[in-house]
C-alpha cells in the first residue's frame, strides 16, 4: 500500500516549475504518485485575471480551471521517480465541460485520475469542485519532457 501524500504551497513549488501568477494550486490534500491527486486552489479577488474577466461580475476563466486541473496531474506525474525534475507540457483536452461559475472565495477542489501511462505520454480524468458541486470535467494528456 502506497502512503498519501501531503503537500503546502513550498513543496508544491518544489516539484512544478510554475510560479505566480501562473501557479495555480495552492495545497495538495492527498497525492498518490502515478495514480491519483486531490489538491485545491483558493479563488481571491486579488487574482489578476480578475482585473478583465469581468470587472463588476468577477468570474475565473474556464481555461484556466483547466490549467489548474492540469497542474494538478502534473504534480501527479512529477513525483514519480522517473519525472522528478522534468518539465510537464499539457499535451491535449478532450470532453471538456463546465457546470458552475467559479468566483472569488470559491475553494477549487482539484482531483485528477491518472488512466495511461506510457514512456513520456500520459492521460488523465479531471474533476473541478466547489462545495461538492461539479465546476468542470476534462480528459487531459500530459508530456513530460
Amino acid at each position: 500500500m502506497t502512503d498519501k501524500i501531503e503537500m503546502t504551497a513550498e513543496e508544491i513549488q518544489a516539484v512544478l516549475p510554475h510560479r505566480y501568477p501562473m501557479l495555480l494550486v495552492d495545497k495538495v490534500l492527498e497525492l498518490v504518485p502515478g495514480e491519483s491527486i486531490t489538491a485545491q486552489k483558493n479563488v481571491t479577488i486579488n487574482e489578476e485575471f480578475f482585473q478583465g474577466h469581468f470587472p463588476g461580475n468577477p468570474v475565473m476563466p474556464g481555461v484556466l480551471i483547466v490549467e489548474s486541473l492540469a497542474q494538478a496531474g502534473a504534480i501527479a506525474l512529477l513525483k514519480m521517480d522517473r519525472f522528478a525534475g522534468k518539465t510537464p507540457y499539457f499535451g491535449g483536452v478532450d470532453k471538456v465541460k463546465f457546470r458552475r461559475m467559479v468566483r472569488p472565495g470559491d475553494v477549487l477542489k482539484l482531483e485528477v485520475t491518472l488512466d495511461k501511462l506510457k514512456e513520456n505520454i500520459g492521460s488523465a480524468h479531471a474533476l473541478a469542485t466547489v462545495d461538492g458541486e461539479k465546476a468542470c470535467s476534462a480528459d487531459l494528456l500530459f508530456l513530460i519532457g
